[in-house]
């Protein structure tokens, strides 16, 4: 049992608006941030920057972004082989200086059991919320790797069965996408009603509901059903924006997902290049309208996705809501106590303060003064051990 006290460091606790300096002292046999005193060997950090490690709540950790091994949905998604990617994914996540996610879109209850065996410390990866396979209406987006659903009473049953398999969340398919052919943003898939039923079920039982919802019709339809947050929000009005803040619902914008592909135009069909183009702009004019209006931000990357990895793009996805308009203390603040908040994990992370997780990034430049500092070489702290 060792006691470490961290001296001399700036510190975003994530509860501070500004890097301030602040000891800390990490018992590496609880795991835990500790107010104890006595310690047995001290580092300084004088000239570093530490901030609480990141909270990505918008991943797939069982996909393959490359598509070289499986592809997430298709039949070769096996168990085993979802074990593995998401293993190997959890750990590039860990290097990006995340140290908790909520996944929203696994097979074969890959997430559920990994979550289980990480909180009972059988091996050391980013805390996880998982939500196992998402609802989809019959044919809608995702439907391959979703349990379909059609109907009030198909959804209660099915969110109520998921609930049964231990999920911290229940993700929904509002609305159509980008990834898949044959669907637009625009779709209306799951109804409000059908959403409300599975919100309802979730909340029964103290857990969180999400939906996918990127037109604006189906973001309000999802909204007025009751959902914690809306994934990436993409098509935002006014009218919107202030059904988010009368409610308090969270907005998790995944910007590098489309950015992603994007990038990779040359090497992937047509119509998925094509909507990702159609719907950038808009987006990131939505994200920071709707964060300039106050409405609360959780940061998520929808890695998993056409070459959306999970080793950088939590840091770029941090660039990209700045670039969006969302200032650098809202985009620090979406990735640590908002997404803790969000997911209902605050009193085990998301700041710095005893008794919570040991979780932390250590870096060389401030990002209050420049995001892209994220993206820099870090060392990365998980349960009071030194990963990175």
């Amino acid at each position: 049992m060792t006691k470490t006290l961290f001296k001399n460091a700036k510190v975003f606790t994530g509860k501070n608006e500004s890097f301030e300096a602040f000891d800390f002292v990490v018992d590496d046999q609880t795991g835990n941030f500790t107010q104890e005193e006595a310690v047995d060997q001290t580092i300084d950090l004088a000239g570093k920057y530490v901030m609480p490690g990141m909270i990505n709540a918008h991943t797939h950790i069982v996909a393959d972004p490359y598509s070289q091994i499986a592809q997430l949905g298709s039949p070769d998604s096996t168990a085993p082989t979802s074990t593995f990617l998401a293993l190997t994914n959890l750990q590039k996540l860990l290097s990006d200086g995340v140290t908790y996610i909520r996944d929203v879109g696994s097979v074969a209850e890959v997430d559920i059991e990994l979550s289980a065996l990480e909180r009972k410390g059988e091996f050391l990866a980013p805390g996880i919320m998982a939500s196992g396979n998402p609802l989809a209406m019959t044919g809608g987006h995702f439907s391959e790797g979703s349990y379909e659903v059609d109907g009030v009473d198909e959804v209660r049953k099915y969110a109520r069965f998921l609930l049964k398999k231990g999920v911290g969340n229940i993700k929904l398919m509002a609305t159509g996408g980008v990834s898949f052919d044959g669907e637009t943003p625009h779709d209306i898939q799951l109804t409000e009603s059908e959403l409300q039923a599975a919100v309802e079920e979730a909340h029964h039982k103290g857990r969180t509901a999400n939906a996918h919802a990127q037109g604006t019709e189906g973001i309000q339809n999802a909204l007025r059903a009751g959902v914690d947050s809306i994934e990436h929000a993409v098509y935002l009005d006014e009218e919107t924006i202030a059904m988010f803040l009368q409610r308090g619902t969270y907005i998790v914008p995944t910007l590098a997902a489309p950015w992603a592909m994007i990038q990779e135009a040359n090497q992937l069909p047509e119509f998925m290049v094509r909507k990702s183009l159609e719907l950038s702009e808009a987006h990131s004019q939505s994200i920071g309208n709707a964060a300039q209006a106050g409405v609360p931000l959780a940061m998520g990357t929808d890695s998993g996705t056409a070459f959306n990895n999970f080793d950088q793009n939590s840091s770029i996805e941090m660039e990209l809501m700045v670039n969006a308009g969302v200032t650098n203390l809202q985009a620090l603040q979406a990735a640590t106590i908002n997404a803790a908040n969000l997911l209902q994990i605050e009193k085990q992370t998301g700041t710095i303060e005893a008794d919570k997780l040991a979780d932390f990034i250590i870096l060389d430049d401030n990002p209050l003064e420049n995001i892209k500092a994220l993206q820099a070489e870090k060392s990365v702290y998980k349960k009071g051990k030194k990963v990175k």
